[in-house]
């Protein structure tokens, strides 16, 4: 008996290594997308993005509430303000610890075909300003990926706007509501250009 509970372990433990192995390769085939896209940004330095080791705990289920009605306002930029909603509010535990995020839609995206389901959690945190940018960081996502109103929040995919990288871009800055009271040392770490 004792010998068939062993095996059945290992069965377990291994299907659970092969999980995280590919859920690392995912990430890392993410990572260099992502590279990849930046190029037409910051050109061949893309040696200077730099991220945060993978991280399973940084990958959180959250809670979604879906507003009734959206609050239209005006979102603050790194140049002219642009128009958004608030569509929804996510409540999730990291590390033991409960927060909430705001999820929003930039108007002038909405007539686009390819981007009205879109929305972004813009968000700011301890490591902002240090290790992470200090303008704050990004998740996307789209209204798709809410299924039974759970939605998954991986912040290892967290990522820099452009602003991070050089000037000229008008880059939303996440509202003060989404500072979260923790360091979230995963995801995009700063542009590591000397000079930057």
């Amino acid at each position: 008996m004792r010998s068939i509970l062993f095996i059945f372990l290992i069965l377990i433990l291994a299907v659970a290594g092969k999980a995280q192995t590919a859920y690392r390769d995912s990430l890392f085939s993410y990572q260099d997308n992502y590279k990849k896209e930046l190029t037409s940004i910051i050109g061949k330095d893309t040696g200077f993005v730099q991220f945060f080791p993978i991280d399973t705990s940084y990958q959180v289920k959250a809670t979604v509430k879906r507003l009734a009605k959206p609050k239209v306002f005006t979102m603050t930029t790194s140049g002219t303000a642009k128009q958004a909603q608030e569509i929804l509010v996510v409540d999730f535990i990291l590390h033991g610890k409960s927060y909430q995020l705001h999820g929003y839609q930039l108007l002038a995206l909405l007539n686009s075909d390819n981007l009205k389901e879109h929305f972004f959690i813009p968000f700011t945190d301890n490591s902002s300003g240090l290790e992470s940018y200090g303008g704050g960081r990004y998740l996307d996502f789209n209204l798709g990926d809410i299924k039974n109103n759970q939605l998954l929040i991986d912040f290892n995919k967290a990522y820099n706007p452009y602003c991070a990288f050089t000037s000229g871009y008008n880059c939303p800055i996440p509202p003060k509501e989404n500072n979260l009271d923790v360091a979230v040392l995963a995801g995009e770490r700063n542009f590591g250009k000397p000079g930057k």
